[in-house]
């Protein structure tokens, strides 16, 4: 079985040039962040955890954790697999497991020094050897995930970053669609996700950081967005 080390499409082989191509987007557009960032933009560390900070940073380092929680979250699933696990559904659930890995990748080397820490995950509400509590979490974070990059895209400012966000929320959705189908057919499009006009429903930062904390030991806050919280 593969481990996260082994990895050559996400793991530390994988140069920040790479990341770059894969996302389709040039170096020079990235390191506008890095250059162009005020300091009030910078993620804060605290006392009892860390503020992802403003701005655009703020933004990619909120995306950065939700993809440092799904990137270990599936890890684990495919480095402990759940009793009965079909080969369709490690071959899918490998699949989503290298693509986190690739997004969380991607993040940690856009942002740079501006990146929070490498999150602490706490996945003791999780029973990694029964299946609905496997892809029950599976539904939550990548349900989560969606809402998530759909209800904070309209706070990014730099197009090329907008453009990025709608190439990851895509892959989030199909991943969200396997994921719903693998706990009850044709539940991929249910109206808890797809509202009445055929969109996708949205979540605030605080809202979606809520969530993620349930699953984090090291916590999580957006004290700049908190005006957004409903």
């Amino acid at each position: 079985m593969k481990t996260e080390t082994q990895e050559t499409i996400g793991g530390s082989n994988l140069a920040r040039r790479s990341f770059l191509r894969y996302a389709g987007i040039g170096a020079a557009s990235v390191g506008l962040l890095a250059a162009t960032a005020c300091h009030k933009d910078h993620p804060v560390k605290l006392d009892n955890g860390i503020d992802i900070g403003s701005g655009d940073i703020g933004i990619l380092n909120f995306a950065y954790t939700l993809e440092q929680l799904e990137a270990a979250f599936y890890i684990q699933v495919i480095t402990t697999p759940y009793t009965g696990m079909s080969n369709l559904e490690l071959s899918y659930l490998t699949s989503i497991r290298d693509h986190e890995i690739v997004h969380r990748n991607f993040f940690k080397a856009a942002l740079g020094a501006n990146a929070i820490v490498s999150l602490t995950p706490d996945f003791s509400s999780i029973n990694f050897t029964g299946r609905p509590s496997v892809l029950g979490a599976a539904k939550t974070f990548e349900d989560t995930g969606v809402m998530a990059y759909d209800g904070a895209a309209y706070l990014i400012q730099n197009p090329d970053y907008l453009i990025l966000a709608g190439k990851i929320v895509s892959v989030e959705a199909r991943h969200a669609a396997v994921i719903r189908n693998f706990l009850a057919a044709d539940s991929f499009v249910g109206s808890d996700v797809i509202a009445s006009n055929g969109l996708n429903n949205t979540a605030s930062i605080p809202q979606v950081l809520a969530i993620a904390n349930t699953f984090l030991k090291t916590k999580v806050s957006a004290s700049a967005y908190n005006y957004f919280a409903s």
